[in-house]
């Protein structure tokens, strides 16, 4: 499992089936592969399970109390509904404008920099989009050189964690040399957030930023509201959240779009179609059908939040298997939405199986890259916006093809999922 955990699940479900039990470090886990399986633990049974469990022991040190990895229970709950009305629709249609921007700078950047057919490395360039987009839209302001610091400190925190996953030994608390530094990465973003509280800037155009209307945030059942603590917190979350995520999934999907023209091109014909070309804006999101499907089947294949955990609380009850208290539930999403049950010939880059009848016939939970239930990402309107935004623009503006001779690109298995190897794109002005 720890040289290549993707291919030991595999195997393990193909040999067991669908539910089954492994012992991860000496504890025992339970792994769950089918969408009833996953429904009654993220949604029907819920309230049974929680995330006291390795997975968000192993990011707590970053992302604490904050949204994503708290365990659960009421201050969950009274969190949740306090922040969750920041990432409605009304609020998302302000921060789209910034994606916009933000995507048309890094487009003229490509085009001082490169000629027509030259090679590109896109990944720093995407996550450098993804981090400016998320913190513009957070703090109002741009950060500026402390954007490339941020990056740097996000990949070798990630990379820590990562290795730490596959062998959680010693614990994180123990001072060795790789620790040390992922506290000082911590204490550099804890030190960044903290300063651009202080500032509390409000957006170019004077509506508020993301950072200002959580703060001022209330919760309408019980008045309360976040205190510096909790709100710093917060924010950490959200940059972690509409970084590294976005980061992985836009990568992938240039690099699946230029494997496979043949898509690209009928996603570039609806963008001539609807966009006739303008750059698009909110309401232009919910025209582009076709290219939300590119973007759901990228989700699929290679979705970046790539597996939870949960622990029973009590005893239950999941497909015919009795789940002892306080063991461990292990769900897969690269594997659950590679299930033949429900994806025929699961590998094929297929976004017609995002058609709207095709959605239709399928189980509920059978596609969960966001999660499901109560716990779904909060951030789950804001991310499709914004990959379907940037996937967009950039097919408008290119064809996007391989080198010869690119190899495959394979996973990277840290917490996220990433690309392996180094994407390179063949850039085409259209």
């Amino acid at each position: 499992m720890r040289r290549d955990q993707v291919a030991f699940l595999s195997k393990a479900i193909d040999k067991y089936g669908d539910v089954f039990q492994m012992r991860l470090l000496g504890n025992p886990m339970v792994m769950i592969n089918h969408p009833d399986h996953v429904h009654r633990v993220l949604v029907a049974n819920r309230e049974n399970y929680d995330k006291e469990n390795f997975l968000y022991r192993t990011v707590r040190p970053v992302l604490r109390n904050g949204l994503i990895g708290a365990i659960g229970g009421e201050s969950w709950h009274r969190q949740r509904r306090l922040m969750q009305p920041s990432f409605h629709r009304p609020k998302i249609s302000v921060f789209a404008d910034t994606m916009t921007e933000e995507t048309t700078a890094m487009l003229r950047r490509w085009e001082r920099r490169y000629q027509d057919g030259d090679v590109a490395a896109v990944v720093p360039d995407v996550g450098h989009l993804a981090l400016r987009i998320v913190t513009r839209n957070l703090f109002g302001a741009d950060v500026g050189p402390t954007t490339e610091a941020i990056e740097n400190d996000f990949t070798d925190a990630n990379n820590i964690m990562g290795e730490y996953f596959r062998f959680p030994f010693p614990p994180l608390h123990w001072p060795t040399p790789s620790h040390r530094r992922l506290h000082k990465l911590i204490a550099n973003l804890d030190t960044f957030v903290g300063a651009m509280i202080e500032q509390r800037n409000t957006r170019s155009d004077g509506s508020p930023t993301l950072l200002s209307i959580l703060a001022d945030a209330v919760d309408e059942e019980t008045g309360h509201q976040m205190d510096a603590v909790q709100l710093q917190q917060e924010v950490v979350n959200i940059m972690v959240g509409g970084y590294e995520t976005t980061t992985g999934a836009a990568s992938f999907m240039l690099y699946l779009l230029a494997k496979h023209p043949d898509i690209q091109e009928r996603m570039h014909a609806e963008l001539v179609e609807v966009l006739d070309g303008r750059v698009p804006d909110f309401d232009d999101v919910g025209k582009l059908k076709y290219t939300r499907m590119v973007v759901d089947e990228t989700l699929r294949l290679r979705g970046p939040a790539w597996q939870t955990m949960r622990r029973a609380v009590g005893p239950d009850e999941v497909g015919g298997f009795r789940i002892a208290a306080d063991a461990g539930i292990y769900i897969n999403f690269f594997t659950l939405h590679r299930h033949r049950e429900f994806w025929p010939d699961p590998e094929r880059f297929d976004p017609e199986r995002f058609a709207p009848e095709a959605v239709a016939e399928r189980p509920r939970n059978t596609y969960i890259p966001f999660g499901a239930g109560l716990r779904v990402c909060i951030g789950k309107h804001f991310a499709l916006t914004e990959l379907i935004v940037i996937a967009a623009m950039i097919v408008q503006r290119y064809r996007l093809g391989l080198p010869d001779g690119h190899p495959p690109v394979g996973l990277d298995q840290l917490v996220t999922l990433r690309p392996k190897h180094e994407v390179r794109l063949r850039l085409e002005r259209r």
